[in-house]
């Protein structure tokens, strides 16, 4: 053997060597952020019964784990304080090394829901999301939040990995993030002044069945979980189907360790029967929870806006908002953002309102207050307390005033019905009189067409824009004092 042939042998051989065989997920790589000051979980895959070793930049700790028969292993490590300063996580499994850059430190959120949760601050297509322009030159030197796009995929089996990367945002990639995760993580990186990483997990269209178990399906629905029943419901609307986009989309990011998740989604489920919405919500709540072995992280979502699907006056839109309000009540640890304010009066057939900021915001509220200990911050929307009927008027209580509704005349969107069922139009007012009685503050609301009202509705339609708020500037929740549908 030659010289040249010689080394090139060697050479081969030193080059296969220095190969690690460790291998990580794509989640966790270059410019990811960690939930700071916890146990942060690491996984990936390595040989068969080899040792995986972690060491950080921040830390003299070693962390190991064993690869299994099928070479998965998971290790956790201690996260340091939240800062802006670039870290570095190093795995060894005898082989060689793999070391990732430009790791934060922060708070990670998951972004979860369909179509409205997935559109990005470019918008989509006949669909813009407000002040885009500047979003896009204000996001300069904003590299402290960033954000990991999981492909939206259908898959009959979980999947184990996801061909995702982390983007820092800046100009050239703000017009991708999530609008309502960005919105939201801007407003929680200014507040707290930390990282704020976004793992986005969602897909257009998708149902709350779209991301349940085969076992929960099989438990508590009668969806189809073979492949031959998946493939043959609703074959037009790939987006409606049950399990495989949990399979595919969600299922690779459940290793990863996360502060909470944000969740927008229910217009697949408008039409749904009863409590079925929101005891499936509660559901999946509880599965996510679960599965993340993190204990009752946070819930926030978000409830669907008005839209005009052809029938303004119709109640199905409201029926379905009604159900997330009810969720919001059962799931423990939660917060729901109403939406009735941030569609524009032009906005009625479109089911993706420009308006995110004001949805990203008030997610950040929820998490700013309940979660991070900021009290006084108005978190909450308003919502209908209770009512007493005199003669032809009828008085109403709000939960979540803070101390203050939006004004006193000219509200919109309340409505009056009599015995017969019908509701109209009704104005409604600020009352209050000197005494300290129970009832002598509230708003009093009337009708000329109703004499003797016995039920009072608030935004209850398909497309109704209320304009009262709270002292917070948050809009009272869509509300009906009757169950006259069901």
């Amino acid at each position: 053997m030659n010289k040249r042939i010689l080394s090139l042998a060697v050479l081969a051989v030193v080059t296969i060597g220095s190969q690690a065989k460790v291998k990580l997920p794509h989640l966790v790589s270059d410019n990811m952020v960690i939930q700071q000051q916890t146990d942060v979980r690491l996984w990936g895959w390595a040989k068969a019964g080899s040792k995986v070793v972690a060491t950080t930049s921040w830390s003299d700790q070693r962390s190991e784990a064993k690869a299994d028969k099928q070479g998965r292993w998971l290790l956790t490590v201690k996260s340091p304080k939240a800062s802006y300063t670039p870290l570095s996580i190093t795995f060894d499994d005898g082989d060689g090394q793999v070391t990732i850059h430009n790791v934060l430190s922060g708070e990670v959120w998951v972004c979860a829901g369909q179509s409205n949760m997935e559109m990005p601050v470019k918008g989509f297509g006949n669909c813009p999301v407000l002040n885009y322009n500047q979003e896009v030159l204000n996001a300069a030197g904003k590299c402290q939040v960033r954000s990991a796009k999981i492909p939206s995929i259908m898959r009959m089996t979980p999947q184990e990995d996801a061909d995702t990367y982390w983007r820092e945002c800046s100009p050239q990639t703000v017009g991708e993030f999530s609008a309502t995760g960005y919105f939201f993580a801007k407003v929680v990186n200014k507040a707290l002044d930390i990282p704020v990483g976004l793992i986005e997990a969602n897909k257009g269209g998708s149902r709350v069945e779209s991301w349940l178990t085969k076992e929960n399906l099989e438990r508590y629905t009668q969806e189809p979980t073979d492949s031959a029943g998946i493939v043959n419901f609703k074959k037009e609307w790939d987006y409606h189907r049950a399990l495989v986009w949990g399979n595919g989309t969600f299922n690779p990011i459940l290793n990863y360790t996360v502060k909470g998740i944000l969740f927008y989604q229910g217009c697949s489920n408008v039409g749904d029967p009863g409590n079925q919405y929101s005891e499936r919500l509660k559901l999946l709540v509880e599965q996510w929870r679960s599965q993340f072995k993190l204990g009752d992280i946070p819930f926030y979502f978000v409830q669907i806006a008005p839209y005009d699907s052809g029938d303004k006056q119709g109640t199905w839109n409201a029926l379905l908002q009604e159900q997330q309000f009810r969720a919001k009540k059962i799931i423990p640890n939660s917060g729901l953002v109403c939406t009735n304010d941030a569609v524009y009066p032009y906005e009625g057939t479109q089911i993706h309102p420009a308006q995110k900021q004001k949805v990203g915001e008030r997610l950040a509220f929820l998490a700013l207050n309940k979660t991070y200990g900021f009290q006084t911050i108005v978190c909450e929307s308003p919502s209908f307390k209770d009512m007493q009927i005199e003669g032809d008027k009828v008085m109403i209580h709000l939960d979540n005033e803070c101390g203050a509704i939006s004004r006193f005349e000219d509200i919109e969107g309340f409505e009056l019905a009599g015995a017969d069922r019908v509701f109209h139009p009704a104005k409604a007012s600020h009352f209050w009189q000197p005494g300290g009685g129970y009832w002598d503050e509230c708003i009093v609301i009337t009708s000329p067409e109703v004499s003797q009202p016995v039920a009072v509705r608030y935004c209850f339609r398909n497309w109704q824009l209320g304009n009262l708020a709270n002292a917070g500037g948050l809009p009272l929740f869509p509300f009906r004092t009757d169950n006259w549908e069901k």
